[in-house]
């Protein structure tokens, strides 16, 4: 499992939090609101390039070239 960094865009609490899946919904500790993960340090794709402009959200794209 996973251990992602989030930040709540309703009152700014950073954390990290160990997860199943990147999709998983993760809630704030502070607030209870609905967190969103911080995207940090180098992407690279499946050759060990570095990737320039990648969203980091595989999910939604045909994957690094």
């Amino acid at each position: 499992m996973p251990l992602y960094e989030y930040r709540c865009p309703a009152c700014g609490e950073a954390f990290e939090e160990l997860v199943k899946s990147h999709e998983e919904e993760v809630l704030c500790p502070n607030c209870g609101k609905a967190a969103q993960r911080v995207w940090s340090g180098c992407m690279y794709s499946s050759t060990g390039k570095p990737v320039k402009k990648c969203s980091g959200k595989c999910s939604e794209c045909s994957g690094c070239k």
